[in-house]
């Protein structure tokens, strides 16, 4: 084919091919590279997956195997499974935060968020969210959270919530989040299904003009959660919910009765990470479990190869934390590659349509995150709204 017939190619159907800088600078710098880092997976998965493991998570032990799995035997006692790294002992919280500061790169910023109001910004480093994730692990401590327990999280997009989930996998909870959209009704089923002890909310959240009373929902969900003995609530709005006594706490007084140390649990490979519901729109929702090791090595992975992270890159994911995308590549794989970026509360048109663009251009943003049917949507809306700002700073899409 004439190099005319590809660019005409091309252009017709909206493919762009990167730059040789872009390619050569790459982590798989050609599709070369990349088929044989594919067949290695294909033809040695163990061996391959036994080096990336190796090479990109930090393990206080290493496993006796890397894969074992049946997909035959289904009866009454066993039933297909798959174990990765078993024996291996590991912490996802410690590979998010402890590692990165240990190499010098406490001050690094880890979190740049930016609220629904434009003028509400904080700028969180490993350091800092360190210390904030050890104090609040020592928070669910205190209230009789353990290995093993299932903490619930009903919270908006504030660093809180990435905190709430490093420190339940900083000591072996189990989170369970919930998208702080859903119905009171929805929340209940999910606390539950898994006998979840704590809920971990805040007073309100912020949500396209809107204020939303996340307390009141979750005051409404567990009575009729017998299970439910803790209710953490951050305020964000000072908006004077309802605490009861013995069962609500306030986030912010919590963390003044506690120390900022809190070595993290060295956990089994298979241990359960978090539990994630489906949306339960074809039958009841159905709890996905993610456990330590062989979650944290894909999403570690994924997010590196995929969006080819650089030191000096500002990443930004616009999804909520509530799904697997925002647990994935807001939370567990941008932290455990040491990356920057960008958690934003509100949505991509109010005040008005340019709201992803003013930050990208704010921030500069270099790897740029987001929905199809957001895409979908700004576009309906014009070009002069991305066409205000200055996008340079963009190098990959997803």
């Amino acid at each position: 084919m004439s190099q005319e017939k590809i660019d005409s190619h091309l252009k017709e159907n909206r493919l762009f091919e990167p730059s040789g800088e872009f390619s050569s600078n790459a982590h798989v710098s050609s599709v070369t590279d990349y088929e044989e880092l594919y067949k290695e997976s294909i033809n040695d998965p163990e061996s391959f997956w036994a080096k990336q493991a190796e090479a990109n998570l930090t393990w206080f032990k290493k496993w006796d195997s890397v894969v074992t799995s049946d997909f035959k035997t289904i009866g009454q006692k066993k039933s297909p499974y798959v174990e990765w790294f078993k024996g291996g002992k590991i912490n996802a919280s410690y590979n998010c935060l402890d590692r990165h500061i240990e190499s010098g790169n406490g001050d690094k910023v880890a979190l740049i968020w930016q609220g629904e109001n434009a003028t509400e910004e904080r700028k969180v480093t490993y350091g800092e969210l360190h210390q904030q994730v050890c104090k609040f692990s020592n928070v669910l401590k205190k209230r009789g959270v353990k290995k093993g327990t299932v903490v619930t999280i009903f919270m908006p997009m504030i660093p809180e919530a990435a905190v709430a989930l490093l420190a339940c996998a900083r000591i072996g909870a189990i989170h369970s989040v919930v998208f702080s959209a859903f119905s009171p009704e929805a929340l209940k089923s999910r606390i539950n299904d898994c006998s979840s002890e704590v809920v971990l909310t805040s007073d309100v959240s912020y949500h396209g003009g809107k204020t939303l009373h996340l307390k009141q929902k979750v005051d409404q969900a567990v009575s009729d959660c017998p299970t439910i003995k803790t209710v953490v609530v951050f305020n964000r709005g000072d908006s004077n919910p309802s605490m009861e006594e013995g069962r609500d706490f306030w986030w912010q007084q919590e963390l003044e009765k506690v120390s900022s140390e809190c070595p993290a649990e060295e956990l089994d490979s298979e241990d359960p990470l978090f539990i994630l519901y489906t949306s339960g729109s074809t039958g009841k929702p159905k709890g996905v479990l993610h456990t330590n090791a062989g979650y944290l090595l894909y999403t570690h992975l994924t997010f590196k190869y995929v969006f080819d992270i650089k030191k000096e890159d500002i990443f930004w994911c616009t999804a909520d934390v509530g799904w697997i995308t925002g647990h994935s590549y807001l939370v567990y794989g941008p932290l455990s590659n040491g990356a920057t970026q960008v958690m934003f509360e509100g949505v991509p048109t109010y005040p008005t349509p340019d709201r992803f663009w003013s930050i990208t251009e704010q921030y500069k943003v270099s790897l740029f995150y987001t929905a199809p049917t957001a895409i979908r949507a700004l576009m309906r809306l014009g070009d002069e709204w991305p066409n205000k700002y200055d996008l340079s700073s963009l190098r990959l899409l997803g």
